[in-house]
């Protein structure tokens, strides 16, 4: 796990090391063991490292192979890693070191842009070639790990996050308005290949680009997930399904533990971590570190979840670490919170992810995560709505579920000149599902949220806030032979037991009953679901400052209603709509834009 930057120029300067230096700066959290900087003619590349697969020397990056002409940056983990070395040593290549990132490069050699699709883990990789001047860029098949662009006066930039491009300077700033469009209606999510910014682009996940020496490019998408029930999968018993999964979430869970470093689990006591200290101890590891996030309770609501936690550490006997933040820590956190955001989150638990993720590092560099379970088996509330739903009204009632505001309200919020000419999300939203005619309603949205909301949602989430302290984080439900298999599930499987019901299957042979019955749970971060006292002050004078009056994104008057009753403006998932419109000005401020 780690961050990169580069540079190609495309009109025979070369490029700004300067502005490269200041880059690389900026991704030091992500890599806090070593870095390094190399130039060849019109291509620069800065990287910097965490130690987590080969910790000597020989593992360094950028790394280059003279005899082959290859130059990789690699960010991520490839958990196959030591087969696919066993396959290319079979071929006659040889290694200098043991670790992930010289396969990558020899698998690139071996079997050019299509060794993609032999690597299975979380990646972005940049690939030189040095006779032909060609550029590759890739990303992993769920976008776990990021990679942002920007054109630059003669060439293009590249990073492992928005904020790093941005140290480049450079950029073009100015918002893209179908991007707001995003960001204020469908709950901050902004879909590859935008981003709030005009100027900078990411790469959509699955995605490959190639970039000749002359400037030309091609990038396409060289994996898709289809999620359809397959027939000869739902003529199994439904105990051979469940056996089919638990098997294929065992091998996913096993494979990220491939590591030279311990690793451990994010244990919230929900079903999805909770499974998978449960296959680990299974799996007989020994000594697992595991590690709850708790907050004081506000409105009535516990702002912990420890009971459970504790009661599966104490089953499979974890080396638990409670870590409870008092509401006074939250206040101090939020500014380190906003600057480390690829692009403005709106999700209040990005401030817990950046705290436990803060405690975590100081025990370990490693940990498995149950992010994306909800996603791939259906555990949101909307799921069931949409099964009730007739095809031709699913984006309708999938709107209605998930999105915050109606294009009446965004009407309200925003000044006129911030305004997109049409509705970027209702459009996204309906040309994503008419391009499954043959889906059901529920198959329709679980692809688009395994695929676009998931990916700048909670994953970009996840990465953001551990990589803030340089904590790998990695996502066994989001191991892509796991995700295709419960696409051709039958939808029953996925809906049964108030959702995710094959996973609840699976869970009552291995976690205790407690965890399987109890209520879904959310952490109410207190400080940003009931916006008051020193939060609202900071809201109030950061909406009153002159940058945020001069940018003119939002109406001076609706604004001002959020402020008087920030409680009373909800979005259908019940966030704060004022939190939304002040989270947007205070990340835009904390990048010095």
């Amino acid at each position: 796990m780690c961050g990169f930057a580069g540079e190609i120029r495309f009109d025979g300067q070369t490029p700004d090391l300067a502005a490269l230096t200041r880059m690389s700066a900026r991704l030091a959290p992500r890599g806090p063991d070593a870095d390094g900087l190399l130039q060849q003619g019109p291509f620069a590349l800065a990287h910097r490292r965490l130690k987590i697969i080969d910790l000597s020397e020989h593992a360094q990056q950028p790394m280059v192979d003279r005899d082959l002409g290859l130059t990789v940056a690699f960010n991520g983990c490839i958990y196959n890693y030591r087969e696919l070395r066993e396959e290319l040593q079979a071929r006659g290549y040889r290694f200098a070191s043991t670790g992930d990132t010289e396969v990558v490069l020899k698998a690139f050699h071996a079997w050019g842009e299509g060794c993609v699709s032999r690597l299975q883990g979380m990646f972005a990789f940049a690939a030189y070639d040095r006779d032909s001047g060609r550029l590759v860029l890739a990303r992993d098949r769920f976008g776990i790990k990021p990679l942002y662009l920007a054109p630059v006066s003669g060439g293009l930039r590249f990073a492992s996050t928005l904020p790093a491009l941005l140290a480049g300077g450079g950029v073009d700033t100015a918002l893209d308005l179908d991007a707001l469009n995003h960001y204020m209606s469908w709950h901050a999510v902004v879909p590859s290949p935008r981003t709030i910014l005009r100027g900078v682009r990411k790469l959509p996940p699955a995605s490959l680009m190639r970039i000749d020496a002359d400037g030309r490019k091609e990038t396409h998408t060289w994996w898709t997930l289809q999620v359809a029930a397959d027939a000869d999968v739902a003529r199994l018993a439904p105990h051979e399904r469940e056996a089919l999964v638990e098997e294929a979430l065992r091998i996913a869970v096993r494979r990220r533990q491939v590591a030279d470093v311990p690793v451990g689990v994010l244990l919230s006591g929900g079903v999805d971590s909770s499974l998978i200290v449960a296959l680990l101890a299974e799996a007989g590891q020994t000594g697992l570190q595991t590690f709850s996030i708790g907050f004081d309770a506000a409105g009535g609501e516990a702002g912990d979840e420890f009971k459970y936690s504790d009661l599966v550490a104490q089953r499979f006997g974890t080396d638990h670490h409670r870590i409870h933040i008092p509401t006074a820590e939250l206040m101090g956190a939020l500014p380190g919170t906003i600057a480390a955001m690829h692009e403005p989150m709106v999700s209040y638990d990005n401030v817990a992810f950046y705290l436990l993720s803060r405690e975590v590092a100081k025990h370990t560099k490693v940990v498995q995560s149950g992010q994306g379970a909800d996603e791939v088996f259906a555990g949101y509330h909307w799921y069931p709505k949409l099964a009730a739903t007739a095809p031709e009204d699913a984006a309708a009632a999938y709107r209605a579920a998930f999105f915050d505001r109606t294009p009446a309200q965004m009407d309200e919020i925003l000044a006129p000149e911030a305004r997109s000419r049409a509705d970027a999300s209702q459009a996204f939203l309906e040309a994503h599902f008419a391009a499954q005619p043959r889906s059901t309603p529920v198959e329709k949205a679980l692809q688009l949220d395994t695929t676009v909301m998931l990916v700048d949602d909670p994953v970009k989430r996840v990465d953001a806030m551990t990589m803030a302290w340089g904590l790998e984080a990695r996502v066994p439900f989001l191991d892509h032979e796991l995700v295709e298999l419960a696409g051709r599930l039958p939808v029953e499987d996925k809906l049964g037991d108030g959702g995710k019901g094959v996973l609840k299957a699976v869970a009552r042979r291995l976690v205790p009953p407690e965890i399987v019955d109890r209520p879904k749970g959310y952490f109410p971060v207190p400080i940003l679901k009931y916006i008051d006292g020193p939060v609202l002050t900071m809201i109030r004078e950061t909406l009153a400052t002159r940058a945020a009056r001069e940018r003119g994104i939002f109406r001076a008057p609706a604004v001002q209603r959020l402020l008087d009753e920030p409680s009373q403006h909800l979005t259908p998932l019940r966030g704060s709509q004022l939190w939304q419109v002040a989270l947007l000005e205070l990340w835009l401020q904390a990048q010095g834009l």
